[in-house]
């Protein structure tokens, strides 16, 4: 029989691209969602013996990778560092795939960042509405308000570009 950590590192590691993904789309910050991911990962361990025995351990992940996130953003305030020069500028090229997501990525930093949980957990995630509302820990109706509001703001904002 496999030791609790055992499995939890087969779990982590056949998980951590999605999250990443899913964390990115949230943040919209490569690095932030490295951070993001590594908050929730030290979470999980802690509370492994309880989510292993969850009868969804996906949805019970995606809780705290969210829960890490939108505390980051009540809290991120403080941690934003001031630069008094601009970096150095790069010869690097990004691939044709990168370019083409970044409109949909910038369409998702104009949300706040409840409606961009909304839309990325029941969009890009695929989540149900009351499975998005569990997560967010929000009524079913104010994810459905939210949808709303943040497809109307989204369409709005790529017929203007």
């Amino acid at each position: 029989m496999p030791r609790a950590d055992d499995q939890f590192h087969v779990y982590v590691a056949e998980h951590l691209d999605r999250w990443r993904r899913t964390a990115y789309l949230l943040c919209g910050d490569w690095h932030l969602a490295d951070d993001l991911v590594s908050e929730a990962v030290i979470r999980l361990h802690r509370h492994w013996s309880r989510a292993s025995q969850a009868n969804n351990v996906d949805a019970y992940t995606q809780k705290i990778l969210t829960r890490c996130w939108l505390s980051e953003q009540r809290r991120r305030w403080r941690r934003v560092e001031h630069t008094q020069a601009d970096p150095p500028a790069t010869s690097y090229l990004q691939p044709d795939g990168i370019v083409e997501r970044q409109p949909l990525a910038q369409l998702l930093e104009s949300l706040g960042p409840r409606q961009r949980a909304v839309v990325i957990l029941r969009f890009y995630l695929d989540h149900s509405v009351e499975e998005t509302a569990e997560l967010l820990g929000i009524a079913p109706a104010t994810v459905r308000s939210q949808s709303t509001r943040a497809l109307e703001h989204l369409r709005t904002a790529d017929a203007q570009r």
